[in-house]
């Protein structure tokens, strides 16, 4: 057995939130602070990490985004890898860490997850560069989409209805490159009605569903209320649904906690998973009609963590605070801010 943690210790732990983008975050510091969990940041911006250090005693959960390069940081998921490379070396609990990195970054690693687990996913190539899209395009039926392995809220996904109009875009100054030169063609999926269901889960367990409105057509579905999109809606009678129990088994086996999985209802009776969001956000009209709420939920789950390893539940021992790589008080130089 480990050795109990120490008095200071526990007065010290707390929850870091590891991320590269606050506007995401004030509902659930909202929800940390209700929940009296003391709370730190650390910003994925820069800096450094003294390799022979050890971590400050805490829960860390990673809120790397997929999309973090359409913020100017395009660096923050390599920063994100050593960083969690560190701490899980070192014994520390990581939620959404090192291995779950791959899984938000790659939409190939997505895919292939799902279909190991028995899913059913839509047909996809994946294309390294732009010599070979048009020749794997033409393999394709029309219409067809194309999308980015590394995305996020649904940037550089586009439809094409011929094989000419993609050739064309192909050529063109407007081609879009996946930061990661990977880019997915994809069947393209005829919904029955005009939404797809966005299923949460905080702890591995499910939260709620999302009825995610897609009759105009768009592909940009971030649920934060940052992006200020109103296509969200509580999905009323999705409770029993036998997804829920297979989608909890899948995430238990690939070690994601914390996460918002999407599936389409298709026009031929198909129950389609095409993405995994590990970075999930929540949307406020969303959590007003609802019983559960998501933050609050990720902050009693976190707080839950921080009692079983350092018998820590919050209050006047521990004060809120926030961090960056620079600032972290294991390292020399990550990033810190402090949360009042």
């Amino acid at each position: 057995m480990g050795q109990s943690p120490s008095r200071s210790q526990r007065q010290s732990s707390r929850v870091f939130i590891v991320h590269e983008n606050s506007e995401w975050l004030p509902p659930l510091l909202a929800a940390f602070e209700a929940e009296d969990v003391p709370v730190s940041e650390i910003v994925l911006s820069g800096g450094s990490i003294d390799l022979g250090s050890a971590p400050e005693p805490g829960i860390y959960w990673s809120r790397l985004s997929a999309s973090s390069h359409t913020r100017d940081h395009a660096d923050a998921k390599e920063y994100a890898r050593a960083v969690f490379s560190w701490l899980q070396s070192n014994g520390a609990r990581v939620v959404n860490g090192r291995q779950v990195v791959e899984v938000e970054v790659s939409k190939v690693q997505q895919h292939q997850s799902l279909v190991q687990a028995g899913f059913d996913v839509p047909r996809t190539s994946a294309v390294f560069g732009r010599a070979e899209l048009k020749g794997v395009a033409r393999t394709f039926d029309t219409p067809f989409i194309t999308k980015h392995n590394q995305g996020g809220k649904g940037l550089g996904v586009r439809r094409f209805d011929t094989h000419e109009a993609f050739e064309t875009y192909v050529d063109s100054a407007e081609f879009e490159a996946s930061p990661d030169g990977i880019t997915l063609i994809q069947e393209y999926l005829v919904a029955a009605e005009p939404f797809v269901t966005r299923v949460e889960f905080v702890g591995g367990k499910y939260v709620y569903a999302v009825r995610v409105d897609i009759s105009a057509g768009s592909f940009e579905l971030c649920p934060a209320d940052a992006c200020e999109v109103p296509l969200f809606t509580l999905r009323a009678g999705f409770d029993d649904d036998p997804l829920i129990a297979r989608y909890e088994q899948f995430l238990e086996a690939q070690g994601i906690e914390i996460a918002g999985i999407e599936f389409i209802e298709t026009a031929d009776g198909r129950r389609v998973t095409y993405d995994i969001n590990t970075n999930t956000n929540y949307n406020s009209d969303v959590e007003a009609s609802s019983d559960r709420s998501g933050p609050r939920s990720i902050a009693r789950y976190l707080k839950g963590l921080l009692a079983e390893r350092y018998g820590q539940t919050g209050g006047a021992d521990a004060s809120s605070s926030v961090i960056t790589i620079a600032e972290h008080p294991a390292t020399e130089t990550i990033s810190q801010k402090v949360l009042i």
